[in-house]
């Protein structure tokens, strides 16, 4: 009886929000976006520590919806989610950087199915959201208290790719702004492009096309995810059909691609499934994460004086289907969450040669899908 009710204390303690004891500064807290398959699951909350790569529990928003992919408002104060399903929807919530709580606040339809993608606007007045089964992004505008309007305005894209299985129709992956928020890039896997939008801001539909209006890619190469280098003068985008990174010039919102490169090992015959990409803080490495077969994180030097990548290296993701991973804003760890295998996995960074390193740090969560960390005060 003894041990059954040592047991349950020990479970409730761990299901509930806990305390914040760091008074380091070293601490951020890190939210993990989940597929969830009961009422249990949704957005779990831990605290980091970017000493020591420690993670531990803090808090959850249950009730959630698939929230597969997340942002943080420019005002550090709100968080929404993609409610990834059939019937598309995006939720807000409030953030308690105190106590590291998420508050459900209300939630809205994405404009199209399955969305997978969330941003907003540097001033946190318009959410953005990309609709991988509509082939569709939306505008949403955002209240003064956080909450979520219905969609202004929403772009459905037409066509297909080679690829008869995964580009039979578009399927937007990604909505980025530049780093002036001047456009708007949406990489479509279904029609090898992304797409390229001016945003003028204050408009009731903020969205119009740019001229060029698209930056195309290899017929069957499936773009995925893409980011900017921190000098706003350089991007890299991961294709997930054939595991390829193009590179490209940012130049009056136009892309203009300079270099092609593989995350494949050589003569690869196994699954392709290219997925994530983000560069270190110093801008002077590109990661990028391979599901599939390989289930590893490549790693790449990128060229201070033009851009370009030179493959240094790759590091087993610690389980599999690396859906998504990100490196902490100090630049010292970097984390990946392994949809498949249930685990959120914390490798050292050598800020010098780039290189990973396990740290043995792991926590179970399931189907981890999306990590944004926010600091704590």
């Amino acid at each position: 009886m003894l041990n059954t009710l040592l047991a349950y204390t020990s479970l409730l303690l761990t299901s509930m929000p806990q305390p914040k004891t760091d008074t380091t500064g070293n601490e951020s807290f890190l939210l993990i976006g989940t597929y969830t398959k009961t009422a249990d699951q949704g957005i779990n909350v831990y605290a980091f520590n970017n000493v020591t790569g420690t993670l531990r529990f803090v808090s959850i928003a249950k009730d959630v919806d698939n929230p597969s992919y997340m942002v943080i408002a420019p005002d550090k104060k709100h968080v929404y989610a993609v409610n990834e399903g059939k019937t598309g929807g995006v939720s807000a919530f409030d953030w308690d950087t105190t106590t590291g709580q998420l508050n459900f606040l209300n939630k809205q339809s994405s404009g199209g199915e399955t969305p997978c993608y969330v941003n907003t606007d540097q001033d946190g007045k318009y959410v953005i959201v990309g609709n991988y089964g509509g082939g569709s992004f939306s505008v949403l505008p955002v209240k003064e208290d956080g909450r979520i309007d219905a969609p202004v305005q929403t772009i459905e894209h037409t066509g297909s790719g080679a690829n008869k299985e995964r580009q039979e129709k578009p399927h937007v992956h990604c909505v980025v702004f530049s780093p002036d928020h001047q456009f708007l890039y949406v990489s479509d896997l279904g029609i090898d492009q992304v797409a390229i939008y001016t945003y003028q801001q204050g408009d009731v539909q903020p969205l119009v096309p740019a001229t060029p209006g698209f930056a195309p890619l290899a017929p069957g190469s499936g773009p995925r995810h893409l980011v900017f280098h921190p000098n706003g003068k350089w991007v890299y985008l991961i294709q997930e059909l054939d595991g390829k990174i193009t590179a490209f010039n940012y130049k009056k919102g136009a892309l203009i691609g300079f270099q092609e490169i593989s995350t494949l090992p050589e003569q690869f015959k196994g699954q392709i499934s290219g997925a994530d990409i983000h560069t270190s803080p110093d801008g002077k490495f590109l990661y990028a994460s391979n599901r599939g077969s390989l289930n590893n994180i490549v790693i790449y030097s990128i060229d201070q004086k033009n851009g370009h990548l030179v493959k240094k290296g790759q590091q087993s993701s610690g389980g599999k289907t690396p859906r998504n991973f990100m490196i902490d804003p100090s630049g010292n760890f970097l984390l990946v969450a392994n949809q498949q295998t249930d685990n959120v996995v914390v490798f050292k960074r050598n800020k010098i040669t780039g290189l990973l390193k396990p740290t043995k740090q792991e926590i179970k969560v399931l189907a981890p899908v999306c990590l944004k960390m926010i600091g704590s005060n």
